[in-house]
């Protein structure tokens, strides 16, 4: 049986020659044309602008009858030699993401103009919308939301290759949806990708990148810096989450970021802080980056946070 199979063309798998024995399976090549978008895809017809920056817009719309957000380079700049190397760097970074807390690349334009990025589309807006609707969140509602952020920057701190977000804020915090049960990460266009040899190496990079009113003090003071810089921008939103406010509300967010890097700290005034959530909270804006906890580290106490909730308190996500 086996001679006639070869005769007519039947070939053996494996150095046995059991079909069972698994066949390597090349890994897919990282070429561009995996991910290039032809833009005639994309339906515009009924698109509408849910975010705009200094570069471009992002706009929703629809790819393959898939509802995608757009963000797009604006023609003005599409020649910006620095613009293109960012929107590249940023096309380079999201193709090697992959995580349920992290806003999936779905593809981007970059033979034609204008430059497009291309990710899924959430339903639920962003984080700085819902606060600004919803004002203080229940203990659990916040401890949850903490978590899903908490899982997707532990997931981009992973060594050799560490991202460093560095623009952690409510608005690149997305909603899944608008039930707001499961949230994800998102807007790399500041994040850096680093290969590191071990967690204590320090990145040779200053200035100030990201938002003043969650910047990180090294980050405002031109000092080296490292992956804590996100434990600490996701300590103020923690805060802000549980208080109803932003941190430093009552200053320019200048002024919060340079007040902030002279010692102070927001107040807490909320009754929301339970367990030990204060405690980390304090921990994560540590001045001293190297007092402030992992993100795995983080992951474990907010469990335990959350576990010795009484069980009154399991039932406020429900009606938050």
């Amino acid at each position: 049986m086996i001679e006639m199979l070869k005769f007519h063309g039947g070939l053996t798998y494996g150095q046995n020659g059991s079909h069972f024995e698994p066949k390597p399976v090349p890994p897919p090549l990282p070429n561009r044309c995996d991910w290039e978008i032809d833009p005639s895809e994309l339906d515009f017809s009924n698109s509408n602008m849910i975010g705009k920056g200094s570069f471009g817009e992002i706009l929703k719309a629809s790819w393959r009858a898939t509802p995608v957000a757009v963000k797009r380079i604006l023609p003005s700049l599409s020649d910006d030699r620095l613009v293109i190397q960012d929107f590249r760097h940023e096309v380079n970074l999201l193709v090697k993401l992959r995580h349920p807390n992290i806003v999936q690349f779905l593809g981007a334009v970059t033979e034609r103009k204008p430059l497009m990025l291309i990710t899924e589309y959430l339903r639920g807006g962003d984080l700085h919308q819902y606060l600004k609707e919803k004002s203080s969140l229940p203990p659990l509602t916040a401890i949850n939301f903490a978590m899903d952020i908490a899982r997707g920057i532990a997931y981009l701190h992973n060594e050799p290759n560490v991202v460093i977000h560095r623009d952690l804020k409510p608005r690149n915090v997305l909603l899944v949806n608008t039930n707001a049960d499961h949230l994800k990460v998102g807007d790399f266009g500041l994040s850096k990708l680093i290969k590191v040899q071990n967690s204590h190496d320090v990145y040779k990079m200053t200035g100030e990148t990201g938002s003043y009113r969650y910047m990180a003090p090294e980050v405002f003071k031109h000092r080296k810096y490292d992956k804590k810089v996100d434990v600490f921008s996701f300590a103020m939103i923690l805060y802000e989450m549980v208080e109803g406010d932003p941190p430093m509300s009552n200053y320019e967010p200048y002024e919060a970021a340079k007040f902030v890097a002279d010692g102070h700290r927001p107040v807490f005034r909320s009754k929301g802080w339970v367990g030990g959530l204060k405690e980390l909270t304090e921990q994560c804006w540590a001045a001293d980056m190297n007092q402030r906890p992992a993100f795995l580290e983080i992951l474990k106490r907010l469990e335990r946070i959350k576990d010795a909730l009484p069980a009154d308190n399991h039932w406020s996500i429900f009606t938050s």
